[in-house]
């Protein structure tokens, strides 16, 4: 695939494998790429200054892949065995507290099986029906409000997430946000290989993305503002100037206490408790339930 430093498992010699940083780096440049950008506000633009929020228990409650995978089992993509496999290796990863290169690469490779040959069309046309039975209710209203006052000021908004992009930018088309940056998989012919483009968007990935984005589109990123829930987030939260900590994990509360940044949790006691739930299942089922959009517009190039 021209322009990307490395090709697939398959088509690698052996000791090719790229480091982890160098897949960071691919797949924050992909997931930039696939990026929507709509208009400017109809409000006077603030054209440097940007907010980005991750979605899962940031924007919504629990995981969107959970939501997702759901959908997808009741119309027959996924059996319930496939779902409770995915939970259980995600779930066992977590109780550890880490995730190997090799431990992340089964998951990646498991998840990514089933969807091979399909057409992104029809996991998109899915994707749609599924955010309005399963997903919509499941938005914080208060996180909502926090982007609508980005928008307000004449500012962009994208949702930044390991969510495979065409998922991540259904949620931002329903919220009427800008666009959305996710986790991208190589597409051919209208169809998904079963290969990602880099890796995950996850971590350091988040913020090359978001990098990448900024350079692309004249964003100061010294004026932006970026929102999550997780320590697993830093690396997004320390590159832009104003870092909001919403509904934190442990960790990335006492990292929010520690230097000063603003923390809003719209969760009761109740909730807290729930949502740790589906959010087992979401990085097990992030590199595959469904891709990413990296359609090659001529056989390779980017489709939005």
């Amino acid at each position: 695939m021209p322009g990307l430093p490395f090709r697939s498992r398959r088509g690698r010699a052996a000791g090719a494998v790229p480091d982890e940083e160098t897949r960071a780096h691919v797949a924050g440049a992909a997931s930039a790429a696939a990026a929507e950008v709509e208009p400017v506000p109809a409000v006077v633009a603030d054209r440097t200054a940007a907010a980005f929020f991750d979605v899962d228990n940031t924007m919504m409650m629990g995981a969107s892949l959970f939501w997702f995978a759901r959908g997808l089992a009741s119309r027959k993509y996924l059996t319930s065995r496939d779902l409770k496999r995915f939970v259980w290796q995600q779930a066992k990863f977590r109780i550890a507290g880490s995730e190997s290169a090799g431990d992340m690469l089964t998951i990646r490779e498991s998840a990514l099986a089933f969807v091979t040959g399909r057409e992104v069309a029809e996991i998109v046309q899915a994707g749609e029906e599924i955010y309005d039975e399963l997903m919509a209710d499941r938005i914080w209203s208060g996180t909502r409000n926090l982007a609508q006052q980005h928008l307000d000021a004449g500012q962009r908004v994208w949702l930044v997430t390991a969510t495979p992009v065409e998922l991540a930018r259904i949620i931002a088309h329903r919220l009427g946000l800008t666009g959305a940056l996710g986790t991208v998989s190589e597409v051919v012919d209208g169809c998904y290989t079963g290969r990602l483009v880099g890796e995950l968007m996850h971590g350091e990935a988040k913020a090359e993305a978001v990098r990448a984005l900024a350079e692309r589109e004249g964003l100061d990123l010294s004026r932006c503002t970026a929102y999550s829930d997780s320590a697993n987030d830093l690396p997004m939260l320390t590159l832009t100037g104003t870092a909001v900590a919403v509904n934190p994990d442990t960790e990335l509360r006492a990292v929010a206490r520690s230097r000063g940044w603003t923390i809003r949790d719209f969760r009761t006691g109740r909730k807290a408790a729930r949502i740790g739930v589906p959010t087992v299942a979401a990085a097990a089922l992030t590199g595959g339930v469904v891709g990413g959009a990296v359609a090659l517009r001529r056989r390779n190039a980017w489709p939005f």
